[in-house]
């Protein structure tokens, strides 16, 4: 276990520069068969955010029977049309991370298309960019060893600081990732984290307990298992349980279960997103 917990310490560092596959696809499971399946998000208007997920920002819209996804190397971003009842900032889940290749070219596309963004004060080559109508920024950063031009970085948290060690644990225990520490871009120092293939929660501490994410812009995370029956097993074995059976999405090969972290992220655990 320790020899694991050393090897998590340098593979976080290392997500921050190999952030994501190649090719636009999921990582490749874990141990336990789970990989960084989805981020959800409630926005006013689909069609102007599909425009900013591809166009601006590098995605490609997929389907998946009903599913309409916008699909990025090591994650995909779905979009449901909804008056969000406030932004993410504010919840503990802040905000989610992309790295480009080549970040330069694609702040011009943004400034040339009149999308909000900025750069940051202590590292030019980190910033934001802010997707219309919704409260919701992405973290940006370059990274020229990049395989393609963008991939998925992390997903970043708030937790209270007393929490943090427990939230490592949690993710550790139920989804298999391994608690370690990666380097801040925005400033220097470490970020604790837990450390999935190419991808992290990342844990900053907030300011006392933030909201729960559910029916905010950032709706919910999703991780992608190989069998959502033997998952949910493993669940029931740690005395935890979804908050509604598993369910197969109609006219597709997906099959979908729901259930929240102890801090309020509201979390979605799929069979077979991909198309």
């Amino acid at each position: 276990m320790k020899k694991r917990r050393l090897l998590a310490v340098a593979a976080c560092s290392l997500a921050f520069s190999s952030a994501a596959p190649a090719l636009a696809q999921l990582a490749p499971p874990n141990d336990i068969g789970v990989a960084l399946g989805h981020i959800h998000l409630a926005v006013k208007d689909v069609e102007a955010h599909k425009q900013f997920w591809t166009t601006m920002l590098g995605g490609t819209d997929v389907t998946n029977g009903p599913l309409t996804l916008i699909q990025f190397p090591g994650v995909f971003i779905m979009l449901r049309q909804a008056e969000a009842a406030a932004p993410s900032a504010g919840s503990i889940v802040d905000h989610f991370g992309f790295v480009y290749k080549d970040l330069a070219a694609a702040r011009a596309r943004w400034k040339a298309a009149g999308v909000k963004y900025d750069v940051g004060e202590i590292n030019p080559n980190q910033g934001y960019v802010y997707a219309p109508d919704s409260g919701i920024r992405v973290e940006v950063f370059g990274d020229l060893s990049l395989p393609g031009p963008v991939g998925m970085d992390h997903i970043h948290l708030y937790p209270t600081e007393a929490d943090i060690p427990a939230i490592q644990a949690w993710y550790a225990k139920v989804f298999g990732g391994l608690p370690g520490k990666r380097q801040r871009v925005a400033r220097p120092g470490l970020t604790d984290c837990v450390y999935f293939h190419r991808f992290n929660p990342s844990f900053t501490p907030g300011e006392g307990k933030l909201a729960p994410i559910k029916r905010r812009a950032l709706d919910h995370l999703g991780f992608d298992v190989r069998n959502l029956e033997e998952f949910e097993k493993r669940l029931v074995a740690q005395g935890l349980k979804f908050e509604a059976p598993p369910r197969q999405i109609p006219n597709s090969r997906t099959k979908v279960a729901f259930l929240t972290d102890p801090w309020g992220s509201y979390i979605e655990v799929t069979e077979k997103l991909a198309p």
